[in-house]
């Protein structure tokens, strides 16, 4: 994880204010959602440009989802949410993250406003990057060429960049956040990994649960994920990071059919481990799928499998490493 209060990388919602170390940055707006492949390549070119003109660079996104927001629901399978996404991006280099609320007023100011009152007013931006297909404002009227046009009345840098076909690594054609959450909705964590240019991982808080696990020689630490999350259920070789130490583990996602199908939740054995864990931040890394999760006619055979889990997780873990 990231420690923001020890690091130079800026987290502001809705500043009235350019935040500080922000002040005439080159932003890179959109959702940036999993912070994949595709989503580091247009960072480069805002830092690129923030390089050539000295000014700080960060991302414009919001909160919540726009298609969350239009379609009143949970449309959307959060890769990273906002806490999430901020580690992310300050992993990615960049020197910060500003987000700003989706609400009624967001999505009905003209596009206009939005450059005008926003990006100029609020945020003073020194130059802005947009994908090609990026529409902003009410009625999407806020258009790649109207951003163009507004930057030269305005006094600021804007690049459009075309859909990136390939990075480094070679082709990125494929890495969007559709095709990451299906493959995490089948459970396939190797091709997210892929298709992020990172594993797949969350962050969250370890709650209390009903210690099953440690009745049954299995203590766990219990996360609930965000509410969008649809992360095939069943159960995964991880790495959980703890007090930044790393550790090999097994865990379980789903609704526990064998005792309650309750809401979903993680549950993660921690491999190697002893300590109170209540209360703390963890970090969880998806290595692997192991298998779906099941109903057992008994303890006894649900623990034999547990055991089961562990020697395998501990072997891809190994071989992972």
């Amino acid at each position: 994880m990231v420690d923001f209060a020890s690091s130079r990388f800026v987290v502001a919602v809705d500043p009235q204010i350019p935040p500080a170390g922000l002040d005439g940055a080159v932003v890179a707006i959109g959702n940036f959602d999993g912070v994949h492949r595709g989503h580091v390549a247009v960072l480069k070119r805002a830092e690129d440009i923030a390089a050539r003109l000295g000014r700080p660079c960060a991302v414009l996104t919001f909160e919540p989802h726009p298609a969350d927001f239009f379609f009143r629901t949970d449309t959307i399978f959060r890769l990273t949410p906002q806490e999430t996404k901020a580690v992310a991006l300050a992993r990615a280099g960049i020197d910060g993250m500003i987000a700003l609320t989706f609400d009624a007023d967001l999505a009905a100011m003209p596009a206009e406003d939005f450059v005008r009152d926003i990006l100029v007013g609020r945020l003073h931006v020194g130059g802005v990057v947009a994908g090609y297909d990026f529409h902003f404002g009410k009625g999407r009227a806020g258009t790649p060429a109207f951003l163009v046009d507004a930057g030269r009345r305005y006094g600021f840098a804007v690049e459009i960049v075309e859909r990136i076909a390939a990075d480094s690594s070679g082709s990125i054609l494929p890495a969007s956040s559709t095709e990451t959450r299906k493959a995490l909705e089948a459970g396939d964590v190797e091709r997210a990994k892929v298709l992020l240019g990172h594993p797949y991982f969350i962050i969250a808080d370890v709650v209390h649960g009903h210690k099953r696990g440690r009745d049954l020689g299995f203590p766990t630490a219990n996360l609930r994920l965000h509410h969008s999350v649809r992360l095939r259920h069943g159960i995964y070789a991880v790495r959980a990071r703890i007090d930044d130490i790393w550790f090999g583990g097994v865990a379980s996602f789903g609704t526990r059919p064998t005792f309650d199908n309750g809401a979903p939740l993680l549950e993660v054995y921690v491999f190697d481990f002893s300590g109170d864990l209540y209360g703390k931040t963890l970090e969880i890394v998806f290595v692997h799928f192991l298998r779906d999760e099941l109903k057992f006619d008994s303890i006894e055979t649900l623990v034999a499998q547990m055991r089961r889990d562990e020697a395998e997780a501990r072997k891809i873990l190994a071989a992972d490493a």
